[in-house]
């Protein structure tokens, strides 16, 4: 059964390509970004391979922005029947730059070089919001297209930080945590009205954000990369196709009596003890 299914963030490498697989399924396809031209890009591709997709420039933090795109999707494909919160990031004035605090840090005069002590509010505060706000906003918005309609659900994107956090990267991994925490107070609150509620928490990924961080430029692995592809039993990055099968479970009609769940796609990495 064809269903409405809205994306946002869907320009970016992960849920571009959950776009794309959705679209094969034979949903319609409302493909969100703060960038016009990387939507319609990703609609562009759905299309050109006989599926239905539009892209919409919305912006998670700004409700009105988000009110005009529902319009839209209303107005082009009807009402929304499956909803994917994919908007998220990290800002480096939330990260710090070393993984364990030294007392030699503090007298560290080292152009932008960061202690705990040092994090920006600001970059803390954007990085909270773009997570937990950019899940919030979108579903209060598109969510009132679901209640008590049959087989709506809304999939949310968490991470593994949530489970255990990682060094460094202290405001991220909180925003993360506070989705997971969401997800399952969505999953309650809804349960009445018919709307299921789940996440997925991907692992290690390279995508646009964390490629210089993760590999060189010759495409070798940094040593935190190296760090983390030791850590992961797999022995491996996620490829997004990897959330694919994940993802269809939890937005199709298999999992109707799943709601409240994150699942950890990870390649083992939250499941080892690192012995």
């Amino acid at each position: 059964m064809s269903k409405v299914v809205v994306l946002t963030g869907a320009g970016g490498v992960l849920c571009s390509t959950l776009a794309v697989a959705l679209a094969k399924e034979g949903h319609k396809i409302a493909v969100l970004d703060l960038r016009k031209e990387a939507a319609d890009k990703v609609a562009d591709e759905i299309k050109a391979a006989g599926g239905t997709a539009i892209g919409i420039a919305a912006n998670v933090l700004e409700k009105e922005s988000l009110e005009l795109a529902k319009e839209i999707v209303n107005e082009k494909l009807g009402k929304c029947d499956i909803l994917v919160n994919g908007a998220g990031g990290n800002h480096p004035l939330g990260t710090t730059s070393n993984p364990y605090l030294e007392a030699s840090d503090l007298v560290n005069k080292t152009e932008g070089f960061k202690t705990f002590f040092d994090l920006d509010v600001n970059g803390i505060q954007f990085t909270f919001n773009l997570n937990f706000i950019g899940t919030l906003l979108p579903t209060q918005v598109f969510a009132m297209d679901m209640v008590d309609r049959e087989g709506c659900s809304i999939l949310n994107i968490s991470s593994m930080n949530a489970f255990t956090p990682l060094t460094k990267i202290p405001a991220y991994s909180g925003a993360k945590a506070a989705v997971s925490n969401f997800t399952q107070w969505l999953a309650v609150h809804f349960s009445k009205v018919g709307i299921r509620v789940n996440a997925l928490a991907p692992g290690f990924f390279l995508t646009d954000q964390n490629r210089s961080l993760l590999t060189e430029t010759d495409g070798s692995l940094t040593p935190r990369g190296k760090q983390i592809i030791e850590q992961t039993p797999m022995g491996k990055f996620g490829e997004p196709e990897d959330l694919v099968g994940t993802t269809l479970w939890l937005c199709g009609e298999g999992a109707s009596f799943v709601t409240g769940v994150v699942v950890p796609i990870d390649g083992g990495f939250s499941a080892y003890s690192g012995v």
